[in-house]
Protein backbone atom coordinates (compact mmCIF):
# COMPACT_ATOMS: atom_id res chain seq x y z
CA UNK A 1 0.00 0.00 0.00
CA UNK A 2 1.28 3.53 -0.75
CA UNK A 3 2.37 5.44 2.34
CA UNK A 4 1.08 8.67 0.86
CA UNK A 5 -2.46 8.23 -0.61
CA UNK A 6 -2.57 11.79 -1.94
CA UNK A 7 0.68 11.31 -3.85
CA UNK A 8 -0.74 8.09 -5.30
CA UNK A 9 -3.90 9.89 -6.46
CA UNK A 10 -1.98 12.81 -8.00
CA UNK A 11 0.61 10.73 -9.83
CA UNK A 12 -0.53 9.26 -13.17
CA UNK A 13 -0.27 5.52 -13.68
CA UNK A 14 2.71 4.04 -15.46
CA UNK A 15 6.15 5.59 -15.97
CA UNK A 16 7.51 8.66 -17.71
CA UNK A 17 7.99 8.11 -21.43
CA UNK A 18 11.66 9.09 -21.13
CA UNK A 19 12.23 6.31 -18.59
CA UNK A 20 10.40 3.72 -20.72
CA UNK A 21 12.32 4.66 -23.86
CA UNK A 22 15.62 4.58 -22.00
CA UNK A 23 14.76 1.15 -20.63
CA UNK A 24 13.99 0.03 -24.19
CA UNK A 25 17.49 1.09 -25.25
CA UNK A 26 16.42 3.97 -27.52
CA UNK A 27 18.78 6.45 -25.86
CA UNK A 28 19.65 7.89 -22.47
CA UNK A 29 16.99 9.91 -20.65
CA UNK A 30 18.81 13.15 -21.41
CA UNK A 31 19.06 12.29 -25.11
CA UNK A 32 15.38 11.33 -25.17
CA UNK A 33 14.44 14.69 -23.68
CA UNK A 34 16.29 16.38 -26.55
CA UNK A 35 14.55 14.10 -29.06
CA UNK A 36 11.17 15.08 -27.61
CA UNK A 37 12.07 18.77 -27.87
CA UNK A 38 13.02 18.19 -31.52
CA UNK A 39 9.63 16.54 -32.24
CA UNK A 40 11.18 13.17 -33.11
CA UNK A 41 8.97 11.13 -30.77
CA UNK A 42 5.26 10.62 -31.37
CA UNK A 43 2.40 8.89 -29.58
CA UNK A 44 -0.38 7.64 -31.84
CA UNK A 45 0.90 9.95 -34.55
CA UNK A 46 1.03 13.09 -32.42
CA UNK A 47 4.30 14.66 -31.23
CA UNK A 48 5.05 14.06 -27.55
CA UNK A 49 5.36 17.47 -25.94
CA UNK A 50 6.97 16.64 -22.60
CA UNK A 51 9.20 13.95 -21.04
CA UNK A 52 6.71 13.96 -18.16
CA UNK A 53 4.19 12.07 -20.30
CA UNK A 54 3.19 8.96 -18.31
CA UNK A 55 2.50 5.68 -20.10
CA UNK A 56 1.79 2.12 -19.05
CA UNK A 57 3.61 0.78 -22.13
CA UNK A 58 5.26 1.96 -25.34
CA UNK A 59 2.30 0.91 -27.50
CA UNK A 60 1.74 3.59 -30.16
CA UNK A 61 5.11 5.28 -29.56
CA UNK A 62 7.36 5.92 -32.56
CA UNK A 63 10.83 7.43 -32.89
CA UNK A 64 11.64 9.10 -36.21
CA UNK A 65 8.53 7.45 -37.62
CA UNK A 66 9.51 3.92 -36.56
CA UNK A 67 7.43 2.08 -33.92
CA UNK A 68 9.28 1.23 -30.73
CA UNK A 69 9.24 -2.45 -29.85
CA UNK A 70 9.02 -3.85 -26.32
CA UNK A 71 12.21 -3.70 -24.22
CA UNK A 72 14.65 -6.54 -24.74
CA UNK A 73 16.25 -8.24 -21.73
CA UNK A 74 19.09 -6.20 -20.24
CA UNK A 75 22.49 -6.98 -21.71
CA UNK A 76 25.93 -5.83 -20.63
CA UNK A 77 29.10 -6.05 -22.72
CA UNK A 78 32.75 -5.50 -21.87
CA UNK A 79 34.73 -3.81 -24.65
CA UNK A 80 38.50 -3.32 -24.72
CA UNK A 81 38.68 0.20 -26.09
CA UNK A 82 41.89 1.06 -27.91
CA UNK A 83 43.38 4.55 -27.86
CA UNK A 84 42.40 6.85 -30.72
CA UNK A 85 38.66 6.15 -30.58
CA UNK A 86 36.04 8.61 -29.41
CA UNK A 87 33.39 7.38 -26.98
CA UNK A 88 30.62 8.78 -29.15
CA UNK A 89 28.13 7.56 -31.74
CA UNK A 90 29.48 9.84 -34.44
CA UNK A 91 31.99 12.63 -34.92
CA UNK A 92 31.27 15.39 -37.40
CA UNK A 93 34.97 15.93 -38.07
CA UNK A 94 35.29 12.31 -39.20
CA UNK A 95 37.35 10.89 -36.35
CA UNK A 96 36.90 7.18 -35.56
CA UNK A 97 34.52 6.21 -32.75
CA UNK A 98 34.02 3.10 -30.63
CA UNK A 99 31.16 2.10 -32.93
CA UNK A 100 33.58 1.72 -35.84
CA UNK A 101 35.40 -0.95 -33.84
CA UNK A 102 32.22 -2.48 -32.41
CA UNK A 103 30.87 -3.07 -35.92
CA UNK A 104 33.52 -5.77 -36.28
CA UNK A 105 33.52 -6.95 -32.65
CA UNK A 106 29.81 -7.71 -32.23
CA UNK A 107 27.20 -9.81 -34.10
CA UNK A 108 25.27 -7.92 -36.78
CA UNK A 109 21.87 -8.47 -35.09
CA UNK A 110 22.85 -6.76 -31.83
CA UNK A 111 20.48 -4.29 -30.16
CA UNK A 112 21.67 -0.69 -29.89
CA UNK A 113 24.34 -0.49 -27.20
CA UNK A 114 25.15 2.62 -25.19
CA UNK A 115 28.45 3.24 -23.40
CA UNK A 116 28.35 3.46 -19.61
CA UNK A 117 30.41 6.55 -18.92
CA UNK A 118 33.24 7.56 -21.22
CA UNK A 119 36.90 6.97 -21.83
CA UNK A 120 38.93 9.83 -23.30
CA UNK A 121 40.36 9.61 -26.82
CA UNK A 122 43.77 8.63 -25.45
CA UNK A 123 42.52 6.37 -22.63
CA UNK A 124 42.24 2.65 -23.27
CA UNK A 125 40.85 -0.33 -21.44
CA UNK A 126 37.50 -1.50 -20.13
CA UNK A 127 34.40 0.23 -21.47
CA UNK A 128 31.03 -1.28 -20.53
CA UNK A 129 28.08 -1.04 -22.91
CA UNK A 130 24.40 -1.85 -22.42
CA UNK A 131 21.09 -1.83 -24.26
CA UNK A 132 19.33 -0.71 -21.04
CA UNK A 133 19.18 3.05 -20.51
CA UNK A 134 18.12 2.67 -16.88
CA UNK A 135 21.08 0.42 -16.10
CA UNK A 136 23.36 2.93 -17.82
CA UNK A 137 21.99 5.73 -15.65
CA UNK A 138 22.32 3.75 -12.41
CA UNK A 139 25.92 2.82 -13.15
CA UNK A 140 26.92 6.37 -14.05
CA UNK A 141 25.47 8.07 -10.97
CA UNK A 142 28.24 9.11 -8.52
CA UNK A 143 25.88 8.17 -5.68
CA UNK A 144 26.11 4.52 -6.77
CA UNK A 145 29.72 4.53 -5.57
CA UNK A 146 30.89 2.02 -8.17
CA UNK A 147 34.70 1.70 -8.01
CA UNK A 148 36.68 2.13 -11.24
CA UNK A 149 40.31 1.03 -11.27
CA UNK A 150 42.99 2.40 -13.61
CA UNK A 151 46.67 1.75 -14.30
CA UNK A 152 48.52 4.93 -15.15
CA UNK A 153 52.04 5.16 -16.52
CA UNK A 154 53.33 8.54 -15.48
CA UNK A 155 56.60 10.40 -15.81
CA UNK A 156 57.94 12.11 -12.72
CA UNK A 157 58.70 11.52 -9.09
CA UNK A 158 56.06 10.68 -6.48
CA UNK A 159 56.13 8.82 -3.18
CA UNK A 160 53.71 6.24 -1.80
CA UNK A 161 53.09 8.66 1.06
CA UNK A 162 51.91 11.32 -1.39
CA UNK A 163 49.60 8.84 -3.07
CA UNK A 164 48.18 7.67 0.25
CA UNK A 165 47.25 11.29 1.00
CA UNK A 166 44.67 11.08 -1.80
CA UNK A 167 42.52 8.80 0.37
CA UNK A 168 41.21 12.00 1.99
CA UNK A 169 40.32 13.48 -1.39
CA UNK A 170 41.78 16.61 -2.94
CA UNK A 171 40.59 19.95 -4.36
CA UNK A 172 42.07 21.10 -7.68
CA UNK A 173 41.15 24.43 -9.29
CA UNK A 174 37.93 24.57 -7.28
CA UNK A 175 36.87 21.01 -8.10
CA UNK A 176 36.63 18.59 -5.18
CA UNK A 177 37.64 14.99 -5.87
CA UNK A 178 36.56 12.37 -3.37
CA UNK A 179 38.58 9.59 -1.78
CA UNK A 180 41.09 7.93 -4.13
CA UNK A 181 42.96 4.72 -3.37
CA UNK A 182 46.33 5.07 -5.12
CA UNK A 183 49.42 2.90 -4.96
CA UNK A 184 52.77 2.59 -6.69
CA UNK A 185 52.89 -0.78 -8.37
CA UNK A 186 55.26 -3.34 -6.89
CA UNK A 187 58.86 -2.69 -7.86
CA UNK A 188 58.37 1.06 -8.30
CA UNK A 189 60.43 3.00 -5.78
CA UNK A 190 58.92 6.42 -6.40
CA UNK A 191 62.38 7.97 -6.19
CA UNK A 192 63.78 10.11 -8.97
CA UNK A 193 62.21 11.26 -12.21
CA UNK A 194 61.16 8.37 -14.43
CA UNK A 195 58.21 6.48 -15.83
CA UNK A 196 56.37 4.41 -13.23
CA UNK A 197 53.07 2.59 -12.99
CA UNK A 198 50.44 3.70 -10.50
CA UNK A 199 47.15 1.95 -9.74
CA UNK A 200 44.23 4.19 -8.80
CA UNK A 201 40.67 3.37 -7.76
CA UNK A 202 38.04 6.10 -7.88
CA UNK A 203 34.28 6.07 -7.28
CA UNK A 204 33.07 9.37 -8.77
CA UNK A 205 34.46 9.23 -12.28
CA UNK A 206 34.60 12.99 -12.82
CA UNK A 207 35.87 14.27 -16.16
CA UNK A 208 39.58 13.41 -16.62
CA UNK A 209 39.83 12.74 -12.87
CA UNK A 210 42.83 10.40 -12.88
CA UNK A 211 44.87 12.59 -15.24
CA UNK A 212 44.11 15.79 -13.34
CA UNK A 213 44.95 14.34 -9.94
CA UNK A 214 48.27 12.92 -11.13
CA UNK A 215 49.13 16.19 -12.90
CA UNK A 216 48.39 17.96 -9.61
CA UNK A 217 51.10 15.75 -8.05
CA UNK A 218 53.55 16.87 -10.72
CA UNK A 219 53.30 13.80 -12.95
CA UNK A 220 52.75 13.57 -16.70
CA UNK A 221 50.49 10.69 -17.69
CA UNK A 222 51.57 9.04 -20.92
CA UNK A 223 49.40 5.94 -20.79
CA UNK A 224 46.10 5.28 -18.99
CA UNK A 225 44.24 1.98 -18.89
CA UNK A 226 40.96 1.25 -17.12
CA UNK A 227 41.22 -2.29 -15.77
CA UNK A 228 37.90 -2.69 -13.95
CA UNK A 229 34.48 -1.15 -13.40
CA UNK A 230 32.79 -2.53 -10.29
CA UNK A 231 33.15 -6.34 -10.34
CA UNK A 232 33.78 -6.44 -14.10
CA UNK A 233 37.40 -6.76 -15.25
CA UNK A 234 39.31 -6.14 -18.46
CA UNK A 235 41.43 -9.24 -17.74
CA UNK A 236 42.87 -10.68 -20.97
CA UNK A 237 40.17 -9.39 -23.34
CA UNK A 238 42.00 -8.54 -26.60
CA UNK A 239 42.18 -4.91 -27.68
CA UNK A 240 39.25 -3.97 -29.91
CA UNK A 241 37.17 -7.00 -28.89
CA UNK A 242 33.94 -7.24 -26.90
CA UNK A 243 32.37 -9.99 -24.80
CA UNK A 244 28.94 -10.31 -23.21
CA UNK A 245 28.78 -10.38 -19.41
CA UNK A 246 27.06 -13.54 -18.19
CA UNK A 247 23.42 -13.00 -17.24
CA UNK A 248 23.94 -14.41 -13.74
CA UNK A 249 26.79 -11.98 -13.07
CA UNK A 250 24.74 -9.07 -14.38
CA UNK A 251 21.66 -10.02 -12.34
CA UNK A 252 23.76 -10.30 -9.17
CA UNK A 253 25.30 -6.88 -9.80
CA UNK A 254 21.95 -5.20 -10.52
CA UNK A 255 20.48 -6.74 -7.38
CA UNK A 256 23.32 -5.21 -5.35
CA UNK A 257 22.69 -1.80 -6.92
CA UNK A 258 18.96 -1.90 -6.24
CA UNK A 259 19.54 -2.83 -2.61
CA UNK A 260 21.59 0.31 -2.28
CA UNK A 261 24.80 -1.53 -1.41
CA UNK A 262 28.12 -0.23 -2.68
CA UNK A 263 29.44 -2.62 -5.35
CA UNK A 264 32.82 -4.17 -4.69
CA UNK A 265 35.86 -3.59 -6.85
CA UNK A 266 37.07 -6.38 -9.08
CA UNK A 267 40.39 -6.25 -7.29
Amino acid sequence: MPTNPKQSEDRPEGDRIAKLLARAGVASRREIERMIADGRITLNGNPVETPATFLASLKGVSVDGKPVGPPEPSQLYAFHKPTGLLTAERDFSGRATIYDALANALPKDMPRLMPIGRLDLNTEGLLLLTNDGELKRMMELPSSGIPRTYRARAFGGVSQEQLEGLIEGVEIDGVRYGSINANLERGASGQGVKNQWIEMTITEGKNREVRRVLEYLGLKVNRLIRTSYGPFELADLPRGQAVRIRKGDLDKFVSTLKRGRKPESAG
